[in-house]
C-alpha cells in the first residue's frame, strides 16, 4: 500500500476512535438536556462515524478499492487522503471544544 493510502487509513481509524468518544458524550448530553444542539451534534457525529467506518473498511478490511485507487486513479487516492486528514483536523477541533 502506498504512503498516501497508509496516511488515509490512519486518519480514518483515528476519526472513528474520536467520533465514538464524541458521539457518546453528545448522546449523554442530549439525554440530560433534551435540546436540539446536542441532538444535532449527535446526528452529525453518527453520520460522520458511518462515513469513516466505511472508509476504514475500504482501506483496511477490504483494500480492493484502495488498490484500485493506487493503480488506476492515484490523484483520486491522494485527494481522498487529503479529505481524511482535513476531517481528522476538524474532529480534533470538535473534540477540543467538547472536552474543554
Amino acid at each position: 500500500m502506498s504512503l498516501w493510502l497508509d496516511a488515509a487509513s490512519a486518519a480514518a481509524t483515528l476519526n472513528v476512535v474520536l467520533l465514538v468518544a464524541l458521539v457518546g458524550i453528545w448522546a449523554r448530553n442530549y439525554l440530560e438536556f433534551r435540546s436540539k444542539h446536542p441532538l444535532g451534534l449527535l446526528v452529525f457525529g453518527l453520520l460522520l462515524l458511518a462515513e469513516n467506518c466505511l472508509s476504514v473498511y475500504y482501506y483496511v478490511i477490504d483494500p480492493e478499492v484502495a488498490n484500485l485507487l493506487r493503480s488506476a486513479a492515484p490523484v483520486a487516492g491522494r485527494a481522498m487522503t487529503f479529505v481524511q486528514i482535513l476531517e481528522l483536523a476538524a474532529i480534533l477541533f470538535l473534540a477540543w471544544v467538547t472536552w474543554d
